[in-house]
């Protein structure tokens, strides 16, 4: 499976001949997009989710069943529910969690779903839960309101993957991400930063 890493928290997926794309944001390059046969969405936040260029992609999106996709143009989804596992682009996928990570005082609130791809692939949204079967690749969230870095290290430890990599990483600086990349290299086994549009 070829992994692509984009801006934030999108990553773009190639097996078989399909592509599927997650969490296209409106941080994130159109070209992810390009030649995708299904979208998966981990929660409503634009930062996740670019409402506007997906509704004129014209392919399947899938998100969290409750989501509201922001934006005035109507996007059609498919909702999908913690436990459910589907097809999407060829991949068999299965949704975890439900929750968003608080940020403070429990705001916000909303659906977010964790996506196991082909039993192989984790990327976990905008939370720390946990995939009950062990997973070749984490995608780890790097820096966010909701999430210290010793969290997501734990996190990281704990999930065991034999390859981690960063998401969630588009507010740090050079010097942030310095950092982060840092203590995560130490303390991560299997740890390797991906730059926008890195592949591995």
């Amino acid at each position: 499976m070829r992994i692509t890493k984009f801006t934030h928290s999108c990553v773009r997926l190639e097996h078989g001949g399909g592509v599927l794309v997650l969490d296209p944001g409106t941080w994130s390059e159109p070209r992810a997009l390009a030649g995708a046969d299904a979208v998966l969405i981990t929660h409503e936040h634009a930062d996740h989710v670019d409402v506007l260029r997906l509704a004129g992609l014209g392919v399947p999106v899938f998100a969290p069943r409750g989501a509201v996709l922001p934006g005035r143009v109507p996007l059609p989804f498919t909702p999908v529910r913690a436990g459910q596992r589907f097809t999407a682009a060829g991949f068999e996928v299965t949704a975890v969690g439900g929750r968003h990570a608080t940020i403070h005082g429990g705001q916000p609130d909303c659906a977010n779903l964790g996506y196991v791809v082909g039993d192989a692939v984790y990327h976990p949204g905008d939370s720390l839960h946990p995939p009950a079967t062990p997973v070749e690749t984490l995608l780890v969230p790097a820096q966010a309101s909701w999430l210290k870095l010793t969290e997501a290290i734990d996190f990281a430890r704990a999930v065991g993957a034999a390859r981690v990599f960063p998401i969630h990483d588009a507010q740090l600086n050079e010097r942030g991400l310095a950092s982060a990349n840092g203590w995560f290299g130490e303390t991560v086994d299997g740890y390797r930063y991906l730059a926008p549009g890195e592949s591995t």
